[in-house]
């Protein structure tokens, strides 16, 4: 059990971020622009953030957490990193269960705002016993992102609005992304139809299986023999979403990996700093786009930043 008394936290600037642009970007010039949220440019560089701060939030108002409690996440890397700052923001002790297979960048980046990072052998299943075993018997609270509809909720309040407020005409016809938890494509579509926009929605599934490592929340659903996805029920989320009533509004459409790592790389020559997932769910979005005609407002999301992926494929052109 940690006990040491943290620091009083000061200057919560969390609780003064601004909204994130919303970007039109053409790469044909017969489809048009797709719509994308600049997400990377959140405080710890990706869109968890967002849920990272709604769900700490309210446990906190609801007296689950209190000052110098500890936080335990089950996560290959992006919502581990956006816990462990907004934990060293107010005050809390956070401890990372990541796979085996994730790039070292994660890691020193979560250890680096505080947190503890114990690493997993196995798919992200395996990762999630461990959070899950290691939390009720440390009575730490855990954040639990494949099932907390705070994640959900986050990007249903905030997100989408957001987009709303920043788009020509103030409607979206689609909304396009990988699915991790989840959270993001389903509060999205569920802010964007709750405002009267007769959205679809279209879940981004990476094929091949061997881009993206151990990164379920990268952009899972089946992209892995090794790693379990959301079709094997690893995102409550999302099979709750699917299963329920208005899951005939989701459409999933397949990418080829080298696809989603091309993009990325024309993603950076065009001066975006963007991890593999935003390749992934440009490539979705035009495909999308060519489904439902040049006339109109497909949204994606560009989630996270670059530096985390140093290691990873996505950089083996640049390596010398």
């Amino acid at each position: 059990m940690i006990t040491e008394t943290l620091p009083t936290p000061t200057g919560l600037f969390l609780n003064r971020i601004a909204a994130t642009p919303l970007v039109p970007i053409t790469l044909d010039a017969e489809l048009g622009p797709i719509w994308c949220k600049l997400e990377f440019l959140n405080p710890s560089g990706s869109t968890k953030d967002r849920i990272a701060r709604h769900i700490l939030e309210k446990a906190k108002r609801r007296g689950i957490l209190k000052p110098g409690d500890t936080v335990v996440e089950a996560s290959s890397g992006s919502t581990s990193i956006a816990l462990a700052l907004a934990c060293a923001q107010m005050g809390y002790h956070f401890r990372a269960f990541i796979p085996s297979s994730a790039t070292n960048e994660r890691s020193l980046m979560i250890r680096a705002f505080g947190g503890q990072v114990c690493r997993v052998e196995g798919g992200m299943s395996s990762v999630m016993h461990a959070a899950t075993a290691a939390a009720a018997e440390h009575g730490w609270f855990p954040a639990c992102q494949f099932e907390n509809p705070d994640n959900t909720e986050a990007h249903r309040l905030f997100t989408g609005p957001e987009i709303l407020s920043q788009i020509d005409g103030g409607c979206v016809d689609a909304v396009v992304s990988g699915i991790g938890t989840g959270g993001t494509l389903r509060g999205l579509w569920e802010a964007f139809n709750d405002a009267g926009c007769p959205v679809r929605a279209f879940a981004a599934i990476p094929r091949e299986g061997t881009a993206f490592g151990g990164n379920a929340e990268c952009c899972s659903l089946a992209f892995s023999k090794e790693v379990p996805g959301v079709v094997e029920c690893l995102s409550a989320l999302y099979a709750d979403w699917k299963a329920g009533p208005h899951g005939h509004h989701i459409e999933e459409l397949s990418i080829h990996e080298d696809e989603c790592l091309n993009l990325t790389r024309r993603l950076w020559a065009l001066g975006f700093p963007v991890g593999p997932s935003s390749g992934l769910n440009l490539a979705a979005a035009l495909q999308a786009k060519r489904k439902l005609g040049p006339n109109t407002n497909i949204v994606t999301v560009f989630p996270d930043r670059m530096e985390r992926y140093f290691s990873h494929r996505v950089f083996e052109t640049l390596r010398s």
